[in-house]
């Protein structure tokens, strides 16, 4: 490929910072926002004020609303949307996808309806043609500290290894350590399911618990990971990689969690839609919660914390109630999984 084009679907903090990462790496870095006034605004400003605001961007970042545009000629396609609106974008632009380019999924959720993983939503959707091409990004990563290239660690997944190279070579520099995997759904299990463990560490921190329940929360969460993605056929050193361990470690513990943040406000009292209403940005584990919850009943994979999460986002209960119940449970062996 000669072209040095990247695309950049989704123009949220991530996505923004991404699109840094990849002009810094020498790409003419296209960002496609859904709304043309944020496009507008990010190209004639070199800054997304609105979801990374106090980052400059470099001049070789461009924003358009316009997704034929943005997608034209590009050798790097990286999809960056909340997990919900990705089976919709992909049906957009399955018709302007370009052959032989790596499409990078860097996207944590479990699709409510379906409960499928973004792997398998894109496989439902794009041409079979197109499936060697998909890969995806996960590993423990705050937008804000990649933009301002603090040294990070990451992970790409992807069952052809040949595309998972051009997505690790693309994205790869003296500030992000990227490394590869064929592991896909080890990578997107723990991607997803951190997101509901660090509201359930958030819950505790809000309560005024202290490190010693935190530790458990993230060492038995990081247990039911391993239980749900080994059932599906992960390795389980994945889970103990950068994507599995890695990413539930920054996400129960970092300030610049989302997912913290809200499950911090719940266990202070604050109204779940209240705690939303108040944010500009998708707190994935809320969905995932759901999902996840149906997907460990569908496939009889025991996740007690995860169903915890469930009850207090979706059935109202009393965090103190379930954190009674998770206390109280039968004593067993740690290793049984």
């Amino acid at each position: 490929m000669t072209s040095r084009h990247a695309a950049v679907l989704g123009a949220g903090s991530w996505g923004t910072a991404l699109a840094k990462v990849l002009a810094e790496n020498g790409f003419e870095t296209r960002l496609w926002a859904r709304d043309p006034s944020l496009a507008d605004a990010i190209t004639h400003t070199n800054e997304n004020a609105r979801y990374l605001p106090g980052i400059t961007l470099p001049a070789n970042v461009t924003a358009s609303a316009s997704l034929s545009d943005v997608l034209a000629d590009a050798s790097v396609v990286t999809l960056v949307v909340p997990s919900h609106a990705l089976r919709s974008l992909a049906a957009d632009m399955a018709d302007l996808l370009p052959d032989g380019a790596p499409i990078v999924a860097a996207i944590k959720g479990i699709e409510n309806e379906t409960l499928a993983l973004p792997s398998q939503v894109l496989e439902s959707v794009l041409p079979a043609a197109l499936h060697p091409q998909l890969t995806y990004l996960s590993g423990p990563s705050f937008a804000k500290e990649v933009a301002l290239g603090i040294p990070t660690g990451v992970l790409v997944a992807g069952r052809h290894e040949a595309f998972t190279c051009l997505a690790q070579d693309a994205f790869v520099s003296q500030r992000l350590r990227v490394y590869r995997t064929d592991d896909v759904v080890g990578v997107e299990l723990g991607g997803a399911l951190k997101n509901v463990i660090a509201i359930a560490a958030g819950i505790s921190d809000g309560m005024g618990f202290g490190h010693n329940s935190r530790a458990a929360l993230i060492t038995r969460g990081l247990a039911e990971i391993g239980r749900l993605a080994t059932h599906f056929g992960a390795h389980p050193l994945t889970v103990s990689g950068l994507s599995g361990m890695g990413d539930l470690v920054l996400t129960c513990t970092g300030d610049l969690s989302r997912n913290r943040h809200v499950g911090i406000e719940l266990g202070r009292g604050q109204k779940l839609p209240e705690i939303l209403g108040a944010m500009n940005m998708v707190a994935e584990g809320v969905r995932t919660a759901k999902s996840a919850y149906e997907l460990s009943q569908r496939e009889g994979v025991e996740m007690p914390i995860v169903e915890g999460v469930y009850r207090v986002l979706y059935e109202h209960r009393d965090p103190r109630e379930e954190v009674a119940d998770l206390m109280a449970r039968a004593p067993r062996p740690e290793r049984d999984r």
